[in-house]
């Protein structure tokens, strides 16, 4: 089964205008549980488009979603909200972290709007940063991190409610090459150990490279 299906996506900006755009244009997509998929596109091309929508963040205009098996099309916000809450993670190419917050309470204020009691956050948490090296910054509030330590942080933020998908826009695009291939490596290595299937969108070809297949978007469609 799969963990992510897209089946004739389309999405236009300014439908029915004489400056309509589709952004999307018939698009099918479909992520294996399990798998590590790479997303590769040109600027403007509609990757950050396909992953709000793949990601329940946007509606299409025409298609189907189904995550984890299940249809959302026509399902409620309050469907929608806790299938993205609990099957999907989310990490982006800056970090976003809340400031005011240490990076364990990051990752434990997730945890804490889906109901899950302190003591088990704390525990998730500490184990997610034990797991990317950066027990020892628990306390530390982001100002207080590198670059690379801040997107650790990311990962272990999306990985907070233990989701089945993770949806990464670019997750180190804004980090220096050298950066950005250990990040990269430890979140492989959170992926690969965790069985988590993997939509990653990346310019670059040599982290596409590594995970399990290549996918193109171009011209409002995916090719292989």
């Amino acid at each position: 089964m799969n963990e992510l299906d897209l089946r004739g996506i389309v999405k236009r900006y300014n439908p029915g205008k004489p400056s309509q755009i589709t952004v999307l244009d018939g698009l099918d997509l479909a992520v294996a549980r399990g798998e590590v998929v790479a997303l590769v596109a040109p600027s403007g091309a509609g990757k950050s488009t396909l992953l709000h929508i793949a990601g329940l963040l946007d509606s299409p205009d025409a298609g189907e979603v189904w995550v984890g098996g299940q249809a959302m099309a026509g399902q409620g916000d309050r469907v929608r909200t806790a299938v993205r809450r609990r099957e999907i993670g989310f990490v982006y190419q800056f970090h976003h972290l809340l400031p005011e917050f240490t990076a364990a309470e990051n990752i434990i204020l997730p945890q804490l709007a889906d109901g899950v009691a302190r003591s088990v956050a704390d525990a998730r948490a500490a184990d997610l940063l034990a797991r990317v090296g950066l027990s020892a910054r628990a306390r530390h509030r982001p100002a207080e991190l590198s670059g690379g330590e801040q997107q650790r942080v990311a990962f272990c933020r999306a990985l907070a409610n233990g989701p089945k998908l993770l949806l990464a826009d670019e997750p180190t695009g804004n980090l220096d090459p050298a950066t950005s291939d250990q990040v990269f490596d430890v979140l492989m290595d959170i992926v690969r150990s965790t069985g988590l299937s993997a939509l990653i969108a990346t310019h670059n070809p040599e982290l596409a490279a590594r995970m399990d297949r290549i996918l193109h978007l171009q011209a409002g469609r995916i090719s292989g």
